[in-house]
């Protein structure tokens, strides 16, 4: 437990904690109900409404019966998880920021890695929890924290990771100010959003579903293919069609909240530059003409728009 201790600290003063959850600073003490520690203190309300959506909704889940090879498999059909994994040293200390289910945390758990998966929605974690102990992973911890007071020491990780999450934040330009002071000097972030551009399929899908009272929603490829599979469909509809905080954001927007924090942009992925063949995620793109990012995020629309449009920006803390 040592190893990942040293990750936490106290959400109301950052100061360090004792093994059984005390701050040494402040003396305020923190509970682990089933073994997930509460590092979370009370939200502002717009940030209390989303924790009670996926109280409700944890996103995403898991099939029956799920082993950790189906979990590499299914991941490892995605390029990004391939690159991002391949990316990650074997040593790294990775925090996942907006967790869920932790399924990306779970994929990460490997080698000698440290990984610690954190979420707002105790019911998300649990099933997290409850995995990874099936699958027998010891490398990664889950923590209830919140990422505008965050119950993780201050520089301590080498990459910090959040896909699918600031976008969902009263404040997504504020929440990625505070999930930058996570990463070490030199350390990662991997930050995905939903793309303002490759966004307007799922809300046009969305606009015909809402006139429909949600009876018919077009083309949506993956409500189609869990058609078999009625929670993870539920899931998906819930997460997509019905989030009560939802923003869209352009690279340029991304890129201007990198430079506010000392963070240097590499690379988006997919890829702003047109034509580029091959990619490693960590390693500066070639350029980063704007009317070319530009022209790329207009080519998103039918890269990404078939599922909900988010795009990924990869930089370095300086």
């Amino acid at each position: 437990m040592d190893k990942f201790l040293e990750l936490l600290a106290c959400p109301a003063c950052a100061g360090t904690l004792t093994t059984d959850l005390s701050c040494r600073s402040c003396d305020k003490r923190y509970a682990a109900p089933d073994g997930i520690p509460k590092l979370r203190l009370p939200g502002e309300p717009r940030t209390e409404v989303v924790r009670s959506f996926y109280e409700r909704a944890p996103f995403p889940g898991y099939p029956p019966r799920t082993t950790v090879s189906w979990l590499r498999a299914r991941a490892e059909r995605s390029e990004f998880a391939r690159l991002i994994d391949r990316a990650i040293p074997s040593d790294a200390r990775v925090v996942e920021i907006g967790c869920g289910t932790g399924q990306m945390s779970l994929y990460l758990a490997h080698a000698d890695r440290v990984v610690i998966g954190a979420d707002l929605t105790r019911e998300s974690l649990l099933v997290a929890d409850a995995a990874a102990r099936g699958f027998g992973l010891d490398q990664v911890r889950f923590i209830e924290t919140d990422v505008h007071y965050p119950g993780l020491r201050a520089g301590a990780f080498d990459v910090v990771y959040s896909s699918g999450v600031l976008h969902h934040t009263p404040d997504p330009s504020v929440a990625f100010a505070r999930m930058v002071r996570l990463a070490r000097p030199g350390g990662m972030i991997v930050v995905g959003v939903y793309n303002a551009l490759a966004r307007i399929p799922l809300r046009l899908r969305r606009f015909v579903g809402r006139l429909s009272g949600y009876r018919f929603i077009p083309c949506d490829p993956v409500l189609r293919d869990r058609d078999t599979e009625p929670e993870r469909r539920k899931a998906w509809f819930q997460d997509q069609y019905q989030h009560p905080e939802e923003h869209r954001h352009t690279l340029a927007e991304v890129q201007n909240w990198f430079r506010e924090n000392d963070v240097e942009y590499l690379r988006a992925y997919p890829s702003a530059m047109l034509c580029e063949e091959s990619q490693e995620l960590f390693a500066s793109a070639g350029d980063n003409w704007r009317v070319e990012g530009w022209l790329a995020q207009i080519g998103w629309i039918g890269l990404l728009g078939h599922e909900g449009g988010l795009f990924v920006t990869v930089g370095r803390r300086a």
